[in-house]
């Protein structure tokens, strides 16, 4: 573990999941000296549980772990490649097929569980002697100066530093201290998330199926494994949580139209409610919100740890150039340069996806009539699916330059 004297710093980042730590690998890459205070630190692989709740990483996520590179400590032995999508509404005969060859690409991205990218990442930090690893630690208080910002930790030790940079979740306690607004609504949702072991074989294809309630997804994982993401109005979700095993996979069955044949096994189940939330601002002197500290968005197209990472990426590139510069990297002027780089990207995306799920989660039937079409459409034409796989892949838009080369790095930082 790295240390640096004086407790001064280039960069404090407050937050060390895995849109916190890529922003920490990116930075100390840049030859910047960074702070990482995270309130728990990731287990050893060997000592943690399976998680029900998995990444869907795009394509221009996987560059940035290989410009980092931590890609070959997650995969092959802890990612699946998925090829193809199939996508289908179970209120009528509509139906769309993505398929990676379309596109020139090996995959359309991977399955992974966020365990196994957080470890590669700590495990890339520690070998560094440009980060101080607080941990575990907590931010008791942010106080922006017109130099340099202090952070004060819980137990009493202060870490001062030009910039801070908010990764630490979407009830992010760095907004909270500073007031930075947020505005957004409940979509009265929740998802419900297992791993489930299936009759029949995934063939590397992610399964979503459309239901008035929400979509239901299958995601394939490992050793012919799948994870599920199954959203439903919230008032529903407790009886699935609690039921036995065989009642519940009878309706996960049913639900999905037996379409991988019956549930022959299912680990733990957990739930959370869904509610969207969108920083009025992502910056303010010497602080950025990066991840779900900015943003929280549905989970429908599997999005959100993705515009994170392009977040992180993003905000590094700008940091670097300052600095390169001789500008101040947590000046007002610079940090405004990421926010309008990102945050309109982001609003997209999630007007995207909330129309999306007002279309699709609604049982009328002109609506019902409506998506089905597009869905025939689009399965149809190349000139509409095409467009639509770039940007689920995360190739389309105004891409950070980490996630558009994708050169494998093979020495550590």
């Amino acid at each position: 573990m790295g240390t640096v004297a004086d407790n001064q710093h280039d960069v404090i980042i407050v937050g060390g999941g895995i849109v916190g730590a890529t922003a920490a690998c990116a930075l100390v890459r840049s030859g910047l000296q960074v702070a990482l205070v995270e309130a728990r630190a990731p287990l050893p692989i060997e000592a943690s549980m399976p998680d029900p709740r998995v990444f869907a990483i795009t394509r221009a996520s996987e560059r940035i772990f290989r410009w980092l590179g931590v890609w070959d400590a997650i995969a092959p032995q802890h990612a699946c490649a998925f090829t193809d999508m199939e996508v289908w509404d179970a209120g009528g005969q509509g139906r769309t097929h993505f398929d990676s060859a379309e596109m020139g690409e090996p995959c359309l991205g991977h399955i992974i569980e966020p365990r196994f990218i957080r470890a590669a990442l700590w495990q890339q930090l520690r070998r560094t002697d440009t980060v101080a690893l607080q941990c575990p630690a907590r931010a008791a208080a942010i106080t922006p100066g017109v130099d340099q910002v202090q952070v004060a930790l819980e137990g009493g030790e202060v870490l001062n530093a030009r910039l801070v940079i908010a990764a630490d979740g979407v009830n992010s306690p760095v907004r909270t201290l500073l007031g930075m607004e947020t505005h957004g609504h409940d979509y009265q949702q929740s998802s419900l998330v297992a791993l489930v072991k299936t009759a029949a074989p995934h063939r590397q294809t992610a399964w979503q199926r459309f239901l008035p309630g929400g979509p239901l997804a299958f995601l394939p994982m490992q050793e012919g494994w799948c994870s599920i993401v199954w959203t439903m109005p919230t008032a529903d979700i407790e009886r699935l949580l609690n039921c036995d095993r065989d009642t519940f996979h009878h309706a996960l069955a049913n639900a999905f139209d037996h379409h991988l044949g019956e549930i022959l096994d299912s680990g733990e189940r957990q739930a959370w409610p869904l509610r969207r939330l969108h920083a009025e601002r992502y910056v303010r002197e010497r602080v950025a919100l990066i991840g779900d500290a900015a943003h929280a968005i549905h989970p429908l197209a599997g999005q959100g740890v993705n515009l994170g990472l392009l977040d992180a990426a993003a905000l590094a590139e700008v940091i670097e150039a300052a600095s390169r510069k001789g500008r101040d990297p947590g000046g007002l002027p610079v940090l405004r340069r990421y926010e309008r780089w990102r945050r309109g990207d982001n609003l997209m995306m999630m007007m995207a996806m909330d129309g999306i799920n007002q279309v699709f989660s609604n049982a009328r039937a002109p609506l019902s009539q409506l998506r089905n079409a597009g869905l025939s459409l689009a399965n149809r034409s190349g000139m509409i699916r095409r467009p639509f796989m770039r940007h689920a892949m995360g190739l389309g838009g105004d891409l950070p330059a980490i996630a558009t080369e994708g050169e494998e790095v093979s020495t550590s930082i």
